[in-house]
């Protein structure tokens, strides 16, 4: 299990606690930017390097030792559990999550059997062992949100209008809540194995929820997500859980009865107005526009001082970008905001 105290300022300000400093992460840190990334990352699916542990690991850890952020997201992919079962789905490199034969059909469901972490996909568990013993800042578990996996499974790729997906979710109901069922006990297995092998905190990523509007994700999505939540929770009383969707504006109060601890924010919310809509001891991740760190520091550094002006002082705030890291981001000006931040916020803890 991992070392990392529960004064640590990444687990503390997750659940509005004082902290040393405001805790830095960015999602999508582990790779694609880093030159050194490149140098070991290989050839091939995103999901061959994840199946080797030590490089996997190896990855995970190399954006702490670059930027000094104060938290390690687990070098995987949200489609593992899918691909671990033998549904069929691969991530193509320059597209994303291929599925050669999409689920469309009430007889395609039974391709979504449960997931047992620990003898699918046992290099998951191993990475995050190696990473328990080498870090001394917490490991971030992850897993797709049941509505963001079906939609790859359902669409066969990436999606910008989710057609398919909907059409099944409201012409055939009874299938896409089985789906989401099954999805869901896909999330929770997964993260709960990470949790049990070391992880500290975990992200469910719903990166396309904010393609739904707000009744749709009520009726169709909401009663997964929150057993997602609640069953973690029930499980693992003191890890937090953070809750992250691209677009989601609309969707902040229906996201926050989730149960989730802390409310992910991406760069088109301000800080201030979800507090204002859901309660000011909101905990809040985000929410820095992620093209302010594809070019210089100063850039980068002004975008960063109005998030933290947006976040007035408040200690429930996990500095993030409003996305994840683009290949094309400069390394330098990420480990500057992250500098930048621990610096403007350091405050005295008793």
């Amino acid at each position: 299990m991992s070392v990392v105290a529960e004064t640590d300022p990444f687990l503390l300000a997750a659940s509005g606690r004082p902290a040393p400093h405001t805790p830095v992460w960015f999602m999508r840190q582990a790779g694609r930017s880093l030159p050194e990334y490149r140098a070991i990352r290989g050839s091939g699916s995103i999901l061959d390097a994840i199946k080797n542990p030590r490089l996997a690991a190896d990855i995970t850890i190399q954006p702490v030792t670059r930027y000094g952020v104060d938290a390690a997201v687990l070098y995987s992919d949200i489609v593992v559990p899918a691909h671990a079962i033998g549904f069929g789905i691969d991530v193509a490199p320059g597209t994303g999550p291929v599925a050669e034969n999409p689920l469309r059909t009430r007889g395609d469901v039974a391709r979504l059997r449960p997931y047992e972490p620990d003898l699918d996909a046992p290099y998951v568990g191993k990475t995050v062992d190696i990473l328990a013993r080498e870090l001394t800042v917490p490991i971030l578990a992850f897993a797709g949100a049941p509505f963001t996996v079906g939609s790859y499974l359902i669409e066969g790729r990436p999606s910008r209008t989710h057609e398919v997906t909907r059409s099944l979710m409201t012409q055939e109901t009874t299938v896409w809540h089985e789906v989401m069922e099954r999805l869901a006990g896909h999330a929770i297995e997964s993260i709960a194995s990470q949790v049990d092998h070391g992880a500290g905190a975990f992200q469910l990523f719903d990166s396309w929820a904010g393609s739904l509007s707000v009744q749709e994700y009520r009726s169709y999505v909401l009663p997964h997500t929150k057993r997602v939540f609640d069953e973690l929770h029930d499980r693992f009383p003191h890890v937090a859980g953070i809750h992250f969707g691209v677009g989601c504006d609309h969707l902040l109060e229906a996201i926050h009865e989730s149960g989730c601890d802390v409310v992910g924010l991406d760069w088109k919310s301000r800080i201030s107005d979800a507090r204002r809509r859901l309660g000011d001891d909101l905990v809040v991740q985000g929410n820095m526009d992620p093209a302010a760190v594809l070019g210089d520091i100063d850039t980068a550094l002004a975008a960063a001082d109005k998030v933290l002006e947006d976040n007035a002082g408040h200690l429930g705030h996990i500095f993030n970008l409003g996305h994840g890291v683009q290949p094309e981001a400069n390394p330098d000006a990420l480990a500057a905001v992250v500098k930048y931040v621990h610096d403007k916020t350091k405050r005295a803890t008793p």
